[in-house]
Protein backbone atom coordinates (compact mmCIF):
# COMPACT_ATOMS: atom_id res chain seq x y z
CA UNK A 1 0.00 0.00 0.00
CA UNK A 2 1.45 3.37 -1.05
CA UNK A 3 1.89 5.92 1.73
CA UNK A 4 0.75 9.52 1.35
CA UNK A 5 1.64 12.45 3.58
CA UNK A 6 -1.43 14.70 3.40
CA UNK A 7 -0.71 18.25 4.57
CA UNK A 8 -4.02 20.11 4.73
CA UNK A 9 -5.42 22.45 7.39
CA UNK A 10 -9.02 22.59 6.11
CA UNK A 11 -10.74 19.73 7.92
CA UNK A 12 -13.51 19.21 5.35
CA UNK A 13 -11.04 18.90 2.48
CA UNK A 14 -8.66 16.74 4.52
CA UNK A 15 -11.39 14.22 5.41
CA UNK A 16 -12.64 14.12 1.81
CA UNK A 17 -9.13 13.43 0.48
CA UNK A 18 -8.33 10.87 3.21
CA UNK A 19 -11.51 8.93 2.49
CA UNK A 20 -10.88 8.94 -1.26
CA UNK A 21 -7.25 7.91 -0.87
CA UNK A 22 -8.22 4.94 1.29
CA UNK A 23 -10.88 3.92 -1.25
CA UNK A 24 -8.16 3.91 -3.94
CA UNK A 25 -5.73 1.83 -1.90
CA UNK A 26 -3.52 4.52 -0.37
CA UNK A 27 -2.61 4.85 3.29
CA UNK A 28 -2.54 8.49 4.37
CA UNK A 29 -1.09 10.34 7.33
CA UNK A 30 -2.78 13.70 7.89
CA UNK A 31 -1.01 16.71 9.37
CA UNK A 32 -2.54 20.16 9.64
CA UNK A 33 0.37 22.60 9.78
CA UNK A 34 3.78 23.11 8.26
CA UNK A 35 5.79 22.16 11.33
CA UNK A 36 3.93 18.86 11.64
CA UNK A 37 4.63 18.22 7.95
CA UNK A 38 8.37 18.68 8.39
CA UNK A 39 8.39 16.57 11.55
CA UNK A 40 6.38 13.74 9.98
CA UNK A 41 8.54 13.71 6.86
CA UNK A 42 11.54 13.17 9.15
CA UNK A 43 9.86 10.32 11.01
CA UNK A 44 8.38 8.25 8.19
CA UNK A 45 8.99 7.41 4.56
CA UNK A 46 6.21 8.40 2.17
CA UNK A 47 5.67 7.65 -1.50
CA UNK A 48 4.06 11.02 -2.23
CA UNK A 49 3.31 14.30 -0.43
CA UNK A 50 0.09 16.25 -1.00
CA UNK A 51 0.84 19.78 0.19
CA UNK A 52 -1.43 22.76 0.73
CA UNK A 53 0.42 26.08 0.54
CA UNK A 54 -1.75 28.09 2.93
CA UNK A 55 -0.73 26.42 6.18
CA UNK A 56 -0.47 27.70 9.75
CA UNK A 57 2.79 27.73 11.78
CA UNK A 58 5.09 27.25 8.75
CA UNK A 59 3.85 28.05 5.25
CA UNK A 60 3.53 25.39 2.59
CA UNK A 61 6.09 27.31 0.52
CA UNK A 62 8.65 26.89 3.30
CA UNK A 63 7.73 23.23 3.75
CA UNK A 64 8.20 22.63 0.03
CA UNK A 65 11.59 24.30 -0.09
CA UNK A 66 12.76 22.67 3.15
CA UNK A 67 11.79 19.17 2.06
CA UNK A 68 13.66 19.61 -1.22
CA UNK A 69 16.69 21.09 0.55
CA UNK A 70 16.71 18.04 2.82
CA UNK A 71 16.94 15.88 -0.30
CA UNK A 72 13.42 14.43 -0.28
CA UNK A 73 13.00 12.91 -3.74
CA UNK A 74 9.36 11.73 -3.64
CA UNK A 75 6.72 13.56 -5.66
CA UNK A 76 5.31 16.63 -3.92
CA UNK A 77 1.95 17.60 -5.37
CA UNK A 78 0.83 21.07 -4.36
CA UNK A 79 -2.92 21.42 -3.81
CA UNK A 80 -3.97 24.99 -3.19
CA UNK A 81 -6.55 27.70 -3.75
CA UNK A 82 -3.80 30.18 -4.63
CA UNK A 83 -4.39 30.98 -8.29
CA UNK A 84 -1.63 31.50 -10.83
CA UNK A 85 1.00 29.98 -8.55
CA UNK A 86 1.68 26.82 -10.55
CA UNK A 87 4.89 28.02 -12.20
CA UNK A 88 6.29 29.35 -8.92
CA UNK A 89 5.40 26.11 -7.13
CA UNK A 90 7.08 24.03 -9.83
CA UNK A 91 10.16 26.29 -9.76
CA UNK A 92 10.26 25.88 -5.97
CA UNK A 93 10.45 22.09 -6.19
CA UNK A 94 6.88 20.87 -6.57
CA UNK A 95 6.41 17.89 -8.87
CA UNK A 96 2.92 18.97 -9.90
CA UNK A 97 0.16 21.43 -9.01
CA UNK A 98 -3.61 21.07 -8.58
CA UNK A 99 -5.90 24.04 -8.01
CA UNK A 100 -8.77 23.97 -5.53
CA UNK A 101 -11.53 23.17 -6.11
CA UNK A 102 -10.57 19.97 -7.91
CA UNK A 103 -12.15 16.74 -9.06
CA UNK A 104 -10.95 13.80 -6.96
CA UNK A 105 -10.35 11.82 -10.14
CA UNK A 106 -7.85 14.51 -11.20
CA UNK A 107 -5.99 14.08 -7.91
CA UNK A 108 -5.83 10.29 -8.24
CA UNK A 109 -4.68 10.53 -11.86
CA UNK A 110 -1.94 12.97 -10.86
CA UNK A 111 -0.76 10.76 -8.00
CA UNK A 112 -0.73 7.66 -10.17
CA UNK A 113 1.13 9.42 -12.99
CA UNK A 114 3.93 10.46 -10.65
CA UNK A 115 4.16 7.16 -8.83
CA UNK A 116 4.70 5.30 -12.09
CA UNK A 117 7.32 7.70 -13.51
Amino acid sequence: MKRVLLVEDEERIARFVEKGLLKHGYQSTLVTDGQQALDQANLEAFDVVLLDLGLPVISGWTVLQTLRQRGLKVPIIVITAFVDQDELALASGATDFISKPFQFSELIETIQRHLTD
